[in-house]
């Protein structure tokens, strides 16, 4: 405590040298003159006094026939004087000290802990559509409701916290475990089983019935029929019928069978033989950037001499302390000069690049669960460029359920048919 005092009043170093040092300290004392960190260099003495002291000093001097001069000066009041012959760097230390109280109440960084299902991108495009976002006031921000919509509109989120740290803004999220779908798949069923009215499986592609196996509903088509897109394949309406074998009513259900489609298709793929590459000459040139908020400044000298170049680097963030982060960036870019060539391709090359799109055909194949009967693969060579042309016969579980389109038959109708009946 007592040195921030000495600082605030001011003190300085001074060197004192003459006929009678002792005496003048036991003067000090007597004055109530306070001297400290006394050191002894054999011809002089030096020590700290206040400058209030110092000015006190000058009668003892002359009295005890000694010298002194200041060495060094500490404290607030030289401090000011200083910073009153450096009037441009107040000024600017006092911008920056209201930029920084500015700008302090703002968010100027988003921060996501414990998220692995849902990514940093959804979770930010989710803040976007809440009004939360870089650079908004925290005055703004309702953290309560923004935990609370967090919870509500994902599933898989079972709690979060929402802090500001500074000028961060600090989402903890923790997610349960993954559902599992094969029990949610089937209460989905069950759910669609007692809700509906009836569901018939319809063909999603042209083709031929290669198999059917059915396990609930009407089939409408055997093996080896030709179907079209939108055909049913299985009817959710099953008859129930008279003695004179009328329909006397309709039971739906939902329809349930293992139905493949036998089907053709023809992929052409074509690969030039020219490109062209960039090339780059070696020359590159560096300038520094500096960025408030969405805004960039390059800083460099004349114009970029290159007709075609590239543009790398890096940019950080200025962060004062933890979580106090301000709008402002600074970085380096590099600048590199490259030409475009025109290139041609070796034979190997197209051979392997016309394997890799085939793979590719057949990876998308698998992936969708379709599964190739006969294939017939050519590829035809020119000078400009390679064309790969694959018929195949395909097969794949090709249906899907819809609200039937047999329509129940009417109270009157079924009178009728009853009295008929009798």
């Amino acid at each position: 405590m007592l040195h921030w005092v000495q600082y605030i009043r001011g003190y300085v170093t001074i060197k004192v040298w003459g006929y009678s040092t002792e005496r003048l300290l036991n003067l000090c004392g007597n004055h109530n003159i306070l001297v400290w960190d006394i050191e002894d260099h054999g011809d002089y003495d030096t020590m700290n006094i206040s400058v209030q002291g110092f000015f006190a000093l000058k009668p003892l001097l002359k009295k005890t026939g000694t010298k002194a001069s200041v060495l060094k000066r500490y404290g607030l009041p030289f401090f000011m004087s200083k910073m009153g012959r450096r009037k441009i760097f107040v000024a600017g230390f006092l911008c920056c000290m209201l930029f920084w109280m500015l700008t302090s109440g703002y968010i100027w960084n988003i921060r996501f802990e414990g998220n692995y299902v849902l990514t940093e991108d959804v979770l930010l495009d989710y803040l976007e559509e809440k009004d939360v976002c870089v650079a908004m006031k925290k005055s703004r921000l309702r953290i309560e409701e923004l935990e609370k919509s967090l919870r509500e509109d994902y599933d898989v989120i079972t709690w979060t916290s929402v802090q500001v740290k500074g000028t961060t803004l600090l989402i903890y999220i923790k997610e349960n475990e993954m559902p599992n779908y094969d029990q949610v798949s089937q209460s989905d069923k069950a759910e669609s089983e007692a809700g509906t009215e009836g569901m018939d499986l319809i063909a999603t592609k042209s083709g031929t019935v290669s198999y059917i196996i059915t396990r609930s509903g009407v089939p409408q088509v055997a093996l080896g029929d030709t179907v079209e897109r939108g055909d049913v394949l299985v009817s959710g309406a099953v008859p129930v019928y008279n003695e004179d074998t009328t329909v006397r009513k309709y039971q739906y259900v939902e329809s349930d069978a293992d139905i493949k489609l036998r089907y053709t298709e023809s992929v052409s793929v074509k690969k030039d033989i020219l490109y062209e590459e960039k090339m780059y000459s070696g020359k590159q040139k560096k300038m520094f950037m500096l960025g408030v908020n969405d805004r960039e400044f390059n800083l460099r000298l004349g114009k970029i001499p290159y007709a075609e170049y590239d543009v790398s680097g890096e940019k950080k963030q200025v962060k004062l302390l933890d979580h106090l982060y301000l709008p402002v960036f600074y970085g380096k870019k590099t600048v590199q000069e490259y030409e475009m060539i025109r290139q041609k391709h070796t034979e190997d090359e197209m051979n392997s690049m016309m394997q890799e799109e085939w793979h590719k055909i057949m990876e998308t194949l698998n992936e969708k669960g379709v599964q190739i009967i006969t294939k017939n693969v050519t590829i035809k060579k020119n000078d400009k460029n390679w064309v790969l042309n694959a018929n195949m016969q395909l097969e794949e579980s090709a249906a899907e359920l819809v609200p039937t389109s047999t329509e129940p038959i009417g109270v009157e109708e079924e009178t009728v048919q009853e009295e008929t009946a009798e």
